[in-house]
């Protein structure tokens, strides 16, 4: 799927590929940089990175049934735009 979006980014903004993977996943880094600080990433009419955090719990393994202690965690989370979700419907 990344080779396929770099393929598309290079031809239609006519750099090589090369051009296209740095730009890519200077994006990549600068989200998910962001995102570690705490902010949110928008880009208007495509959706919004943020984190949450999920608390401590209890669930169990689904082979042997025994219940174990699931840390807390922070989770990412994307909520589409209105010009994401035109688009799909």
């Amino acid at each position: 799927m990344k080779e396929e979006l770099i393929e598309k980014m290079a031809k239609e903004a006519k750099i090589t590929k090369a051009q296209a993977k740095r730009a890519l996943d200077a994006l990549f880094d600068g989200v998910t940089t962001n995102l570690k600080k705490g902010k949110r990433v928008s880009f208007v009419g495509f959706g919004t990175f943020n984190v949450t955090k999920r608390k401590a719990r209890t669930g169990r393994n689904p082979q042997t049934g025994d219940e174990i202690k699931i840390p807390a965690a922070k989770v990412p989370k994307f909520k589409p735009g209105k010009g994401l979700k035109d688009a799909l419907n």
